[in-house]
């Protein structure tokens, strides 16, 4: 009894310390509204606008939201939000009990009001005076305001992802109508978000928001608001996002949205967003995708593209998520993760390069085991006594595999992850044949290693964020250039990456006049074909497939996507014509081009 009443008195002491401390709670009815943000082109042309602009200050009343809303979000973060203080013991105790079973943290026990506390007045630091702070605030709010106020405020304020603060905008941006007319399916699809609003965002990945929108409407039958048990597949079915427009940059746009909070947080101004952009390459993008489609994968069975421009420095001149954003706001480039196939190989050259490999050591190409796993070559065709350079330019999988096995699997994901590739590997021999998924993005931002020399090259598409009033919120600084890939190992995958464009598998890709370095890629059965190619200059990277992985009719990436690449690099002819690093080009010439001469 004596230890519990000095814990008492120690946790009432350090409370008190702490509400000494509590933000100002005046303003807690200002809904300020969402800020309009311009985005800008490296050209300073406007691309769009996003953002509510002239939206009213004044938040929304409980009365103004839709019924179904307010239950979803119950029924989904705090079911036992009409009948708690600020605080659910119970919710408390399973979520921790859930988390001591998983052995990792996989549900949070905050209320609602907790929630509010924390959007409104609080940082999203993770502490224990921020915690404490939090309850203490959740507590006063329900001592000062009704359920009803509270709730309405929450929904004014959280976050929805793609810039919307506030369920207003949210269901503007994503539904194109007021919140007070959103539908039961458009409200389940906004009060899955809250969990996490820019993995669950309908524009980002439209399955995983139905798919959470699914445990939504679960979660609501089971808390008793649902009287008849929809028919949720249909339901959810009829939920249309409304996009902007049907201009494909839009998919480029909403990458740089999401990054946007990363930058500068929060935005309580309107915003001018420079970004990497250029019209003339995007446009080009958008119409030779199309026009492929059209003819080529209509024929074959392709009905999705991808395409992502670069400079060898990282900065995105050009990204085409899909066939038509105004039909799937699924960036397939950014987030669409599909086995590279061959594509891959070069990262494994490379490390086998550094592993002491030449490009004239020989291999025999012929049919062999590594434990119970056998790769296979093309069409079951072998050429028995080849160098390493003739592997990499006729795409070899035997050789491929045996390199690998060589140099060591550890070794080839380091230089992976060295060279970008975020998305996750692991050491089995199918490694070296691209087995492992990863998204265009980061298989591109790894070839324009190749493209500048050696030098770490990180993709973005922000070069600067100012305020309406020029305030320089974000800007770009140029470091200096770090060297990941030593100069002749550069040299030396250049020679081999081009001549699988003069004599391999990359031939379609080949322009007259053009220094090209690319290497082809085909997942098994046909699902997904790539080509990633370059100059000095550009980097291109190419995907075809279906969504549903459904096979294509022999789809290669030495087809559909390197005539993709060689369509949209034959009108960028001028714009790319640099030689490649150790075959013509002065050691320094992406240096000078870098830094402007």
């Amino acid at each position: 009894m004596v230890a519990l009443v000095w814990l008492g008195l120690g946790f009432g002491g350090l409370a008190f310390i702490y509400a000494l401390d509590l933000p100002d709670t005046d303003d807690l009815w200002r809904v300020d509204r969402s800020p309009e943000i311009h985005i800008y082109s490296a050209q300073d042309t406007l691309l769009d606008r996003r953002g509510s602009g002239g939206q009213s200050r004044d938040g929304l009343l409980y009365a103004d939201l839709p019924p179904h809303l307010v239950e979803a979000v119950v029924a989904i973060e705090d079911r036992r939000f009409f009948d708690h203080f600020g605080l659910d013991p119970r919710g408390l105790a399973r979520a921790m009990l859930v988390n001591l079973r998983a052995g990792r943290l996989e549900q949070g026990g905050s209320t609602l009001t907790q929630q509010l506390a924390k959007n409104v007045f609080l940082t999203p630091e993770r502490t224990f005076k921020r915690k404490v702070q939090e309850l203490l605030l959740a507590f006063w709010l329900e001592a000062k305001l009704t359920k009803q106020e509270i709730i309405a405020l929450y929904l004014n304020r959280v976050y929805f992802g793609a810039g919307a603060y506030g369920v207003q905008a949210a269901a503007d941006i994503y539904f194109n109508r007021p919140a007070q007319s959103l539908t039961l399916g458009e409200a389940a699809i906004l009060a899955g978000l809250l969990k996490a609003p820019s993995r669950y965002a309908p524009t980002r990945d439209p399955q995983a928001a139905r798919a959470r929108a699914r445990l939504v409407l679960q979660a609501m039958d089971e808390a008793g608001y649902l009287d008849n048990q929809p028919d949720t597949e249909n339901l959810l079915a009829s939920v249309v996002i409304q996009p902007r427009s049907n201009n494909a940059a839009h998919y480029a746009l909403d990458w740089a949205m999401e990054q946007l909070p990363d930058f500068v947080g929060r935005p309580g101004a309107d915003l001018d967003v420079m970004t990497t952009i250029d019209p003339t390459m995007q446009l080009a993008a958008e119409q030779i995708i199309q026009r492929q489609l059209e003819t080529e994968g209509r024929r074959l069975g392709a009905t999705q593209a991808a395409m992502v421009v670069m400079t060898p420095d990282g900065a995105v001149r050009a990204m085409v998520g899909g066939r038509a954003y105004a039909r799937s706001q699924f960036n397939r480039a950014v987030s669409a993760q599909r086995q590279p196939g061959s594509a891959f190989k070069p990262l494994v050259f490379l490390a086998a390069l550094e592993n002491g490999l030449k490009p004239d050591d020989r291999f025999i190409d012929a049919p062999f085991s590594v434990g119970d796993w056998t790769p296979k070559n093309y069409n079951d065709e072998y050429r028995g006594n080849v160098t390493a350079q003739q592997a990499l330019i006729y795409s070899l999988n035997t050789v491929a595999t045996q390199i690998s096995e060589a140099t060591g699997r550890e070794k080839v994901i380091a230089i992976a992850e060295r060279l970008g590739i975020t998305s996750p590997l692991r050491p089995h021999p199918s490694l070296a044949l691209g087995s492992f998924e990863v998204n265009l993005l980061e298989l591109t931002s790894a070839y324009a290693h190749f493209a500048n020399g050696g030098f770490q090259t990180i993709p973005y598409v922000i070069s600067n964020v100012v305020t309406a009033t020029g305030d320089v919120l974000y800007e770009r600084q140029l470091a200096k250039p770090l060297r990941v890939v030593g100069k002749d190992n550069v040299a030396a995958m250049n020679a081999m990456l081009h001549a699988a464009t003069v004599d391999g598998t990359g031939r379609r890709a080949a322009i007259n006049g053009l220094q090209i370095g690319g290497k082809t890629g085909t997942s098994q059965n046909w699902r997904d074909a790539w080509f990633v190619g370059y100059t000095g200059a550009l980097v291109v990277g190419v995907w075809v497939g279906n969504d549903d992985g459904r096979a294509m009719q022999r789809v290669t990436g030495g087809g559909l996507p390197a005539q993709i690449w060689h369509d949209f690099m034959a009108r960028q002819k001028d714009r790319a014509r640099a030689d490649l690093p150790g075959m013509g080009s002065q050691e320094g010439d992406f240096l000078k081009w870098l830094f402007g001469g």
